[in-house]
Protein backbone atom coordinates (compact mmCIF):
# COMPACT_ATOMS: atom_id res chain seq x y z
CA UNK A 1 0.00 0.00 0.00
CA UNK A 2 1.09 3.55 -0.62
CA UNK A 3 0.72 5.88 2.35
CA UNK A 4 -2.45 7.36 0.85
CA UNK A 5 -3.92 3.93 0.16
CA UNK A 6 -3.04 2.76 3.67
CA UNK A 7 -4.66 5.77 5.29
CA UNK A 8 -7.76 5.34 3.15
CA UNK A 9 -7.97 1.67 4.09
CA UNK A 10 -7.62 2.39 7.81
CA UNK A 11 -10.27 5.10 7.61
CA UNK A 12 -12.85 3.03 5.72
CA UNK A 13 -12.23 -0.13 7.77
CA UNK A 14 -12.66 1.75 11.03
CA UNK A 15 -15.85 3.48 9.91
CA UNK A 16 -17.51 0.34 8.55
CA UNK A 17 -16.29 -1.76 11.46
CA UNK A 18 -17.71 0.63 14.05
CA UNK A 19 -21.08 0.90 12.32
CA UNK A 20 -21.52 -2.87 12.08
CA UNK A 21 -20.14 -3.59 15.55
CA UNK A 22 -21.40 -0.85 17.89
CA UNK A 23 -24.98 0.27 18.60
CA UNK A 24 -26.07 3.36 16.65
CA UNK A 25 -26.38 5.44 19.83
CA UNK A 26 -22.91 4.47 21.09
CA UNK A 27 -19.95 6.83 21.29
CA UNK A 28 -18.05 5.15 18.41
CA UNK A 29 -21.03 4.93 16.03
CA UNK A 30 -23.25 7.96 16.66
CA UNK A 31 -20.92 10.60 15.10
CA UNK A 32 -20.43 8.39 12.04
CA UNK A 33 -24.17 8.01 11.52
CA UNK A 34 -24.54 11.78 11.79
CA UNK A 35 -21.80 12.21 9.18
CA UNK A 36 -23.54 9.88 6.71
CA UNK A 37 -26.68 11.98 7.01
CA UNK A 38 -24.73 14.86 5.44
CA UNK A 39 -24.15 14.95 1.69
CA UNK A 40 -20.44 15.71 1.87
CA UNK A 41 -19.35 12.29 3.19
CA UNK A 42 -18.83 11.19 -0.43
CA UNK A 43 -15.92 13.64 -0.66
CA UNK A 44 -14.16 11.79 2.16
CA UNK A 45 -14.79 8.25 0.94
CA UNK A 46 -11.99 6.91 -1.32
CA UNK A 47 -14.21 5.68 -4.15
CA UNK A 48 -15.46 7.54 -7.24
CA UNK A 49 -18.26 9.96 -6.34
CA UNK A 50 -20.30 8.73 -9.29
CA UNK A 51 -20.39 5.30 -7.68
CA UNK A 52 -21.27 6.68 -4.24
CA UNK A 53 -23.84 9.30 -5.24
CA UNK A 54 -26.81 6.88 -5.45
CA UNK A 55 -26.26 6.02 -1.77
CA UNK A 56 -26.50 9.61 -0.52
CA UNK A 57 -30.30 9.75 -0.63
CA UNK A 58 -30.66 6.34 1.01
CA UNK A 59 -28.55 7.35 4.00
CA UNK A 60 -30.83 10.34 4.63
CA UNK A 61 -34.18 8.68 3.88
CA UNK A 62 -36.41 8.39 6.93
CA UNK A 63 -38.09 5.16 7.99
CA UNK A 64 -40.94 4.22 10.27
CA UNK A 65 -38.56 1.83 12.00
CA UNK A 66 -36.07 3.63 14.28
CA UNK A 67 -32.40 3.19 13.34
CA UNK A 68 -31.60 1.51 16.66
CA UNK A 69 -34.48 -0.96 16.30
CA UNK A 70 -33.37 -1.91 12.81
CA UNK A 71 -29.78 -2.46 14.00
CA UNK A 72 -31.11 -4.67 16.81
CA UNK A 73 -33.25 -6.66 14.38
CA UNK A 74 -30.45 -7.11 11.87
CA UNK A 75 -27.41 -7.71 14.06
CA UNK A 76 -28.47 -8.64 17.61
CA UNK A 77 -31.87 -10.35 17.79
CA UNK A 78 -33.58 -11.84 19.79
CA UNK A 79 -35.29 -13.21 16.68
CA UNK A 80 -33.42 -15.08 13.95
CA UNK A 81 -31.05 -12.77 12.13
CA UNK A 82 -31.54 -12.49 8.36
CA UNK A 83 -27.77 -12.12 7.85
CA UNK A 84 -25.77 -13.21 10.91
CA UNK A 85 -22.51 -11.20 11.10
CA UNK A 86 -20.28 -14.14 12.15
CA UNK A 87 -18.12 -15.93 9.62
CA UNK A 88 -18.68 -19.45 10.87
CA UNK A 89 -22.44 -19.17 10.21
CA UNK A 90 -21.59 -18.89 6.50
CA UNK A 91 -18.54 -21.16 6.40
CA UNK A 92 -19.59 -24.06 8.64
CA UNK A 93 -21.80 -26.85 7.28
CA UNK A 94 -23.97 -26.66 10.38
CA UNK A 95 -24.11 -22.82 10.24
CA UNK A 96 -23.13 -22.58 13.89
CA UNK A 97 -21.25 -20.05 16.00
CA UNK A 98 -17.72 -20.97 17.06
CA UNK A 99 -17.37 -23.34 14.10
CA UNK A 100 -14.17 -24.65 12.51
CA UNK A 101 -13.55 -21.36 10.74
CA UNK A 102 -13.63 -19.54 14.08
CA UNK A 103 -11.09 -21.98 15.48
CA UNK A 104 -8.88 -21.43 12.42
CA UNK A 105 -9.11 -17.67 12.99
CA UNK A 106 -8.16 -18.13 16.65
CA UNK A 107 -5.14 -20.18 15.62
CA UNK A 108 -4.09 -17.50 13.15
CA UNK A 109 -4.49 -14.84 15.83
CA UNK A 110 -2.29 -16.81 18.24
CA UNK A 111 0.38 -17.24 15.57
CA UNK A 112 0.34 -13.50 14.92
CA UNK A 113 0.15 -12.48 18.61
CA UNK A 114 -3.21 -10.81 18.10
CA UNK A 115 -5.44 -10.52 21.15
CA UNK A 116 -9.19 -10.20 20.65
CA UNK A 117 -10.45 -7.72 23.23
CA UNK A 118 -14.20 -7.84 22.81
CA UNK A 119 -16.59 -5.69 24.81
CA UNK A 120 -19.24 -8.29 24.07
CA UNK A 121 -19.32 -12.02 24.71
CA UNK A 122 -19.25 -13.30 21.16
CA UNK A 123 -17.05 -15.10 18.60
CA UNK A 124 -14.00 -13.41 17.16
CA UNK A 125 -15.26 -13.67 13.58
CA UNK A 126 -17.84 -10.86 13.80
CA UNK A 127 -17.82 -8.85 10.58
CA UNK A 128 -17.43 -5.50 12.32
CA UNK A 129 -14.77 -6.77 14.72
CA UNK A 130 -12.69 -8.16 11.84
CA UNK A 131 -12.85 -4.81 10.05
CA UNK A 132 -11.63 -3.04 13.19
CA UNK A 133 -8.85 -5.61 13.57
CA UNK A 134 -7.81 -5.14 9.94
CA UNK A 135 -7.62 -1.37 10.50
CA UNK A 136 -5.47 -1.91 13.58
CA UNK A 137 -3.09 -4.24 11.75
CA UNK A 138 -2.70 -1.72 8.93
CA UNK A 139 -2.10 1.04 11.44
CA UNK A 140 0.66 -1.06 13.02
CA UNK A 141 2.25 -1.40 9.59
CA UNK A 142 1.63 -5.15 9.51
CA UNK A 143 0.61 -5.40 5.85
CA UNK A 144 1.19 -9.15 5.62
CA UNK A 145 -1.06 -9.99 8.56
CA UNK A 146 -3.69 -7.52 7.36
CA UNK A 147 -3.76 -9.10 3.89
CA UNK A 148 -3.93 -12.58 5.41
CA UNK A 149 -6.84 -11.61 7.64
CA UNK A 150 -8.74 -10.22 4.68
CA UNK A 151 -7.91 -12.99 2.20
CA UNK A 152 -8.29 -15.98 4.52
CA UNK A 153 -10.79 -14.99 7.20
CA UNK A 154 -13.01 -12.13 5.98
CA UNK A 155 -13.38 -11.76 2.22
CA UNK A 156 -14.26 -15.44 1.53
CA UNK A 157 -17.67 -14.91 3.17
CA UNK A 158 -18.12 -11.14 3.49
CA UNK A 159 -19.55 -10.62 0.00
CA UNK A 160 -22.34 -13.12 0.55
CA UNK A 161 -23.06 -11.72 4.02
CA UNK A 162 -23.29 -8.16 2.72
CA UNK A 163 -25.53 -9.14 -0.19
CA UNK A 164 -28.02 -10.83 2.13
CA UNK A 165 -27.70 -8.03 4.70
CA UNK A 166 -28.50 -5.36 2.10
CA UNK A 167 -31.36 -7.34 0.57
CA UNK A 168 -32.95 -8.06 3.94
CA UNK A 169 -32.26 -4.74 5.68
CA UNK A 170 -35.70 -3.17 5.01
CA UNK A 171 -34.26 0.09 6.34
CA UNK A 172 -32.72 2.65 3.97
CA UNK A 173 -29.69 3.49 6.13
CA UNK A 174 -28.64 -0.12 6.73
CA UNK A 175 -29.41 -1.07 3.14
CA UNK A 176 -27.11 1.72 1.96
CA UNK A 177 -24.42 0.76 4.47
CA UNK A 178 -24.44 -2.82 3.17
CA UNK A 179 -24.02 -1.57 -0.40
CA UNK A 180 -21.23 0.82 0.62
CA UNK A 181 -19.42 -2.01 2.39
CA UNK A 182 -19.73 -4.22 -0.72
CA UNK A 183 -18.19 -1.52 -2.92
CA UNK A 184 -15.42 -0.80 -0.43
CA UNK A 185 -14.43 -4.42 0.18
CA UNK A 186 -14.37 -5.07 -3.57
CA UNK A 187 -11.92 -2.18 -3.89
CA UNK A 188 -9.76 -3.64 -1.11
CA UNK A 189 -9.76 -7.04 -2.78
CA UNK A 190 -8.50 -5.51 -6.02
CA UNK A 191 -5.43 -4.25 -4.13
CA UNK A 192 -4.57 -7.43 -2.20
CA UNK A 193 -1.15 -8.96 -2.77
CA UNK A 194 -2.41 -12.49 -2.06
CA UNK A 195 -5.42 -14.29 -3.59
CA UNK A 196 -8.63 -14.60 -1.61
CA UNK A 197 -9.19 -18.13 -0.34
CA UNK A 198 -11.97 -20.01 -2.10
CA UNK A 199 -14.22 -21.51 0.57
CA UNK A 200 -17.64 -23.13 0.21
CA UNK A 201 -20.52 -21.15 1.70
CA UNK A 202 -23.47 -22.82 3.37
CA UNK A 203 -25.98 -19.96 3.48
Amino acid sequence: MTDDTREAFIFTARVLGALFYYPPDSEPAAPLIAAFKQDDWVEQWPLPQAVLQPLVAAFTTTSDEPLQDAWQRLLIGPHALPAPPWGSVWLDKESVLFGDSTLALRQWMRENSVVFDSTQNEPEDHFGALLLLAAWLAEQGNRVACDQLLAWHLLPWAGRFLTVFSDEARHPFWHALGLLAQLTLADWQSRLLIPVAQKPLFR
